[in-house]
């Protein structure tokens, strides 16, 4: 079953595809189901995507290509049956934030894209459970900024809890400074001498830097998500 959001959006694109022969953007798509951020697109791109109804094709622009419709709508006469509200379903292992929980501080926002200015400020606090903390270590949180680790299902607007340390095995999602001024949200990956700062979206390339122009914040060991 769809939820009601999924199925306009799908309808919307496949609507654009007809007219224009390309899909729509994520601003049109955003405008057209009357959401506040693309964040909330990405998140039912994702969950089309996963129940099969789309694919996201790599190194295009505006790259989605519909595989299937809902039966009913393919035979006429639509009337869905639809799940009430517009909650996008949880990712796997997701766990709520039960009365177990340790305020951890905001510091800000964090690219997942294109490096931003580092974070070093108190934004605000967010209750995470304590089976994400690590026992005796130091933690903060982060909200995403761009979508360049979507393939990792780190969206747009989630909140990343990140454990405090300078250090990070090969292929750790991390937080990473690059040349003591740029903050980022990556997966790291060592090779050589050199370090490699990789996406999880075929629209970004891997960003490779000397071992020291990177310096290791944090590593990531939870998210939280909004619905």
């Amino acid at each position: 079953m769809l939820t009601r959001k999924q199925i306009e959006l799908l309808d919307f694109i496949k609507q654009r595809i007809d007219a224009d022969g390309v899909p729509p953007s994520f601003d049109e798509m955003k405008e057209a189901l009357d959401l506040r951020s693309k964040s909330g697109i990405h998140r039912l791109i994702t969950a089309l995507e996963e129940r099969g109804f789309i694919r996201r094709l790599a190194h295009r622009a505006r790259a989605l290509e519909i595989l299937k419709m809902p039966e009913a709508m393919e035979k006429g006469g639509f009337a869905p049956r639809v799940i009430k509200g517009d909650r996008v379903d949880p990712p796997r292992g997701a766990m709520p934030v039960a009365a177990a929980a340790t305020d951890v501080p905001v510091m800000g926002r964090i690219a997942a894209g294109t490096p931003i200015e580092a974070i070093s400020e108190v934004a605000s606090h967010v209750a995470v459970p304590q089976q994400m903390l690590r026992s005796g270590r130091s933690h903060y949180a982060l909200e995403v900024k761009g979508d360049s680790m979507i393939e990792a299902g780190i969206n747009d607007g989630d909140i990343v809890v990140i454990e405090e340390g300078g250090t990070a095995q090969n292929g750790d999602i991390v937080v990473a400074l690059v040349e003591g001024h740029e903050a980022t949200l990556k997966r790291l990956r060592r090779k050589g001498g050199m370090i490699a700062l990789e996406a999880a979206n075929p629209a970004y390339e891997t960003r490779m830097f000397r071992d020291d122009q990177v310096t290791v914040q944090g590593r990531l060991v939870g998210l939280i998500r909004s619905y």
